[in-house]
């Protein structure tokens, strides 16, 4: 083991050729001369170091491959690329369940390569057949002696047509005018249209490409022009603004339910905000400092707060996706503040008679509330993806730490199977779960003391990230419904950097608030199971009953605040561009 140096001063030995000819020769005839095995030994140390700086430059370059091109699986025997066998450094336990996996199973059967039956269309019209010229009760064509009656089982028949997302019906309402007075008489428009140009259904649809799916409005214009049914990408973003206005009790709503939840996931990715950024911020932040000299000096730790933001060159997207009550809430908030900044100004709206929650997160210091109290668990994949990142180098150690997770990862979805209460499944996991994250605890902790890995090393670095935060990894050990990891956040931010992938940023702040409500509205309805559109159109519908009481129009519970509405009352629909806040539209240029 070569003794450690600090790398802010490393040991640097000129050795001449001639010299080192001279040590060769006399190598190769086994005739050392005092002063050879100095060498030697400089020569080994700077080996191993020149290895180290390789092993670690081709490390980091894997890291960059990944963030570029994404990484295609994180399954243990992929990353491995073996099959699941035992080894001499797994403890019994791992022996037998990977014995078990070698065993001979039958084949699973193949998902069905992308059929789907009739019940999987929920969405689509029903329309009942009934036969051309029988009915139950009628003879039996056929042999004349029995009678026909219904099965109850109707065969199904799956008919799907293609049209564009936003259709317009033209109505050419006839003129009629007497010819000698010069009266004229308009025919009436039929039922139900309204003299509205844009229903409720057509800013959702906008919104659900736009927000849901990642296509921008410049290609939903392309596209809809291509189909016959123009829609300018400016007279797009009118429209959601006006709709966003509308439904933004909703926002505000899934925010303070987001706070009551008993666990709650948070992280960031980075975004784009154009006001923010290059010579507008100059611009604003010259205006602010004028704002500033007229209205005199800061007295107050909000503004002081402010200030300090807007300092930052940074930009974020925060996802907070809380457990509350067996359902599901998303949020999202994109600007300055970080994730744990975020998350501060959402748990301040919980209620003070409930108990700190549970915070899953990644180690970042960032991801920390600055001055609320929560029950703080961190990310085990995260600590896993360390060593995934190195087992090109170290392969039995990495194969080691990465089969011991297995094994975590396996009872809880077993527990997950049986459906077990968060009490039952800490049980679970303490009986099954506990002894193999000691053992794992013992053997990483044996890598330093028994000097068996460079702690300055990758894989120093990823077993120094796993003891530095092993309380916090394994939350799940002591607390009754802690996660074992934050993907429920990672999942969540998939919507924002599909977003990013398509539009690439935001132009104002405003239009970024608009993107979170739309985003957190339409995952939370993914995440419980309900129609976005449908959603969102019923929204806009009852407009009215939504600003007063928003609690009832969850994506949850709307349809049963639906049921409980006055059927002949007709529904409250506020036109769009009503005010809720500001201006009813905004030039394309601020969206």
């Amino acid at each position: 083991m070569r003794r450690r140096r600090s790398k802010l001063d490393p040991q640097v030995v000129e050795v001449k050729d001639d010299d080192l000819n001279g040590l060769n020769e006399r190598a190769a005839a086994e005739a050392w001369q005092r002063g050879d095995g100095e060498i030697v030994s400089l020569l080994i140390g700077s080996h191993r170091e020149l290895l180290d700086l390789i092993k670690n430059k081709n490390i980091s370059l894997a890291r960059l491959r990944k963030i570029l091109f994404g990484a295609s699986t994180e399954k243990t025997k992929d990353i491995l690329q073996e099959d699941a066998t035992s080894d001499a450094d797994l403890t019994a336990n791992q022996e037998d369940k990977a014995a078990e996996a070698t065993e001979d199973k039958p084949p699973k059967r193949p998902r069905g390569h992308g059929r789907n039956g009739a019940k999987d269309y929920p969405g689509a019209k029903q329309v009942a057949v009934s036969h051309e010229t029988l009915q139950p009760g009628d003879g039996c064509p056929e042999c004349g002696k029995g009678k026909i009656y219904d099965t109850g089982r109707p065969g199904v028949l799956i008919r799907i047509v293609g049209q564009a997302p936003l259709q317009a019906t033209v109505y050419k309402l006839q003129k009629l005018r007497c010819n000698l007075c010069g009266e004229l008489f308009t025919a009436e428009a039929p039922d139900g249209v309204g003299s509205r140009k844009y229903d409720a259904t057509t800013g959702t649809i906008i919104a659900l490409l736009k927000y849901g799916s990642g296509l921008p409005f410049n290609r939903q214009q392309r596209l809809q022009g291509s189909l016959g049914v123009p829609l300018p990408a400016a007279t797009q973003w009118d429209i959601v603004h006006a709709k966003a206005k509308l439904i933004l009790p909703v926002f505000e709503e899934l925010i303070r339910q987001a706070a009551q939840g008993d666990v709650i996931h948070n992280d960031d990715t980075n975004n784009k905000i154009l006001e923010f950024m290059g010579k507008r911020a100059k611009n604003a932040a010259m205006q602010e400092a004028a704002l500033e000299e007229e209205e005199g000096p800061e007295n107050s730790s909000d503004q002081a707060a402010k200030k300090k933001q807007s300092k930052r060159t940074g930009l974020f997207t925060t996802g907070i996706v809380s457990l509350c009550e067996g359902r599901q809430v998303a949020v999202f908030f994109t600007g300055r503040q970080h994730s744990g900044e975020n998350l501060g100004d959402v748990l301040r709206r919980r209620a003070q008679e409930l108990a700190p929650p549970i915070q899953m997160c990644d180690a970042l210091s960032r991801n920390m509330p600055a001055d609320l109290q929560t029950i703080l668990a961190n990310c085990l994949a995260h600590g896993r993806r360390y060593f995934a990142d190195v087992v090109a180098y170290w392969k039995k150690e990495c194969r080691y730490v990465l089969y011991a997770l297995k094994e975590i990862y396996k009872n809880d979805t077993q527990a997950r199977e049986r459906q077990l209460s968060p009490e039952a499944r800490l049980i679970f996991h303490q009986t099954h779960s506990r002894p193999v994250m000691e053992e794992l605890h013992k053997w990483l902790n044996r890598q330093f003391d028994e000097r068996l890995v460079e702690p300055n090393s990758a894989l120093g670095q990823a077993i120094s990230y796993m003891l530095n935060h092993w309380e916090k990894l394994t939350l799940f050990l002591r607390k009754a419904g802690a996660p074992l990891d934050n993907n429920v956040a990672e999942r969540a931010l998939k919507k924002i950097i599909l977003h990013r992938k398509n539009s690439y940023f935001y132009r104002t702040q405003n239009g970024a608030r608009v993107g979170d409500l739309y985003m957190s509205a339409i995952y939370t309805c993914e995440l419980c199971g309900v129609n976005p559109f449908d959603y969102l159109t019923e929204l806009e519908r009852h407009a009215g009953e939504l600003a007063s009481h928003p609690e009832r129009w969850m994506p949850w519970n709307y349809r049963t605040t639906l049921e409980g509405l006055n059927t002949n009352s007709a529904p409250s629909q506020a036109p769009l561009g009503s005010p809720v806040a500001g201006p009813a539209t905004q030039p394309a240029g601020q969206r």
